[in-house]
């Protein structure tokens, strides 16, 4: 079944480009590509998750997110939006911007932008967690907020210094609270495991005592439940679609560093799990078409750029696959920003995101999916933890893997890895 899902993936990405031979084309409607630096690169990115994360950050700021955020439900949503929604956009765009707000101040635009972004959010925290104030966030009903807070908890995992260490000790003990809270209750048997251990996992890495079994039950399943070649199986049975990066990959990665910190697994066991997202972000690299398009398949695709996560965590960590650059996968995915947010409606007149993949499209959000949940699109953008100066920016522009193969230039053939 999962080698017969694998080839669906290949075939879905080779039907991508949108112009057939046999069509007559209309010179005026082609469109001149650009070739940019990685100086505009990197001020497009910050220009646009400035833009995508201010609503959030600042009305959190400001307690007036529940005042003004909209919330938009996908049909036939099965959810408690009023009692999660809020914490759905806060954990992550917390978990989406924290790599860039770790940055240190400058005086440049795009300092201005990250100072601006987290001084806000660290009065947004204290806000989340106040139970006086009226954006304080539901932690201890439902089984949804699990989720969120895991996002919240793989921010401060990114970027301690800069959103943990700052908070108060007061807001620090809520935080706290509302974490150990959550063990009321339990969710999915798929990555929800993985979710509960890293909230674990944070109060473990704030001198809290963690909740063995959590830590374990997801450390021991996530591994059962991988299938090869880079691969997991999001619980027992295989889905082909996006979740290894929207949520397996990189949060098993930053759950391993912790339980590697702590001396519950090896060096080893952590170099697999690091080998296997290197994997895995090889085939996201892959699945870029020339023209910035991707697979619009699986579930969640709601969450847009959050489906390169794992490519985008492995380029922030600088363990990119030897045959990949940096500067090929900084054209990648600048090539799929500028077709997503470009040439879709991705925004309303008020800079919050809406339902849908290109565009307003909410029959194809899923049943638990509001407006709160778009904001995954946020974890796309991680490389600009890394500094201007770079490699991934400085380097010249470099094309994809499918841009080569579309051009008939040599490119590296694709095999199976074992481990």
């Amino acid at each position: 079944m999962f080698r017969k899902c694998i080839t669906l993936f290949f075939l879905t990405a080779l039907m991508m480009p949108a112009t057939l031979m046999a069509q007559k084309i209309n010179k005026k409607s082609i469109k001149t590509v650009t070739i940019t630096t990685g100086i505009q690169d990197r001020e497009y990115w910050c220009n646009l998750l400035y833009k995508m994360a201010s609503p959030v950050i600042f009305n959190l700021a400001n307690s007036t997110l529940k005042k003004n955020m909209p919330v938009e439900k996908a049909p036939g949503y099965g959810l408690n939006a009023a009692k999660v929604t809020y914490l759905e956009a806060v954990g992550r765009t917390m978990a989406g911007v924290a790599p860039w707000l770790a940055l240190p101040d400058d005086d440049t635009k795009e300092g201005k932008q990250r100072k601006e972004l987290r001084l806000a959010l660290l009065k947004g925290i204290a806000n989340a967690v106040d139970p006086n104030n009226p954006d304080y966030l539901n932690f201890t009903s439902e089984s949804q907020p699990i989720v969120d807070a895991a996002y919240m908890a793989q921010a401060f995992l990114r970027a301690p210094k800069a959103l943990w260490e700052p908070l108060d000790s007061l807001t620090k003990q809520r935080i706290a609270k509302e974490f150990i809270s959550l063990r009321t209750r339990t969710g999915a048997y798929n990555n929800w495991l993985l979710f509960a251990g890293i909230n674990e996992a944070f109060l473990w890495s704030i001198g809290e005592h963690p909740d063995p079994a959590r830590i374990q039950f997801a450390q021991k399943k996530i591994n059962e439940w991988y299938v090869g070649d880079g691969w997991y199986s999001d619980g027992p049975t295989f889905s082909m679609d996006y979740y290894n990066s929207y949520v397996i990959q990189p949060m098993l990665i930053d759950f391993n560093k912790i339980l590697l910190d702590k001396k519950r697994i090896s060096k080893d066991e952590y170099d697999v799990s690091l080998k296997r997202i290197i994997r895995f972000s090889e085939f996201l690299e892959r699945i870029i078409a020339p023209d910035g398009t991707y697979p619009a398949f699986g579930r969640s695709i709601t969450y847009r750029t959050g489906a390169f996560q794992a490519l985008a965590q492995t380029a922030l960590m600088e363990k990119l696959p030897d045959q990949i650059s940096p500067a090929q996968v900084r054209c990648a995915l600048s090539a799929v920003m500028h077709r997503m947010y470009d040439e879709c409606n991705n925004f309303d007149s008020s800079g919050w995101l809406v339902l849908g993949f290109c565009g307003h499209q909410p029959m194809i959000a899923d049943v638990y999916t509001s407006t709160g949940s778009l904001y995954m699109a946020t974890l796309g953008f991680l490389p600009l933890g890394l500094p201007a100066d770079n490699k991934f920016w400085t380097d010249p522009a470099a094309e994809w893997t499918a841009k080569k193969a579309w051009k008939s230039e040599p490119f590296k053939k694709d095999y199976h890895v074992e481990y």
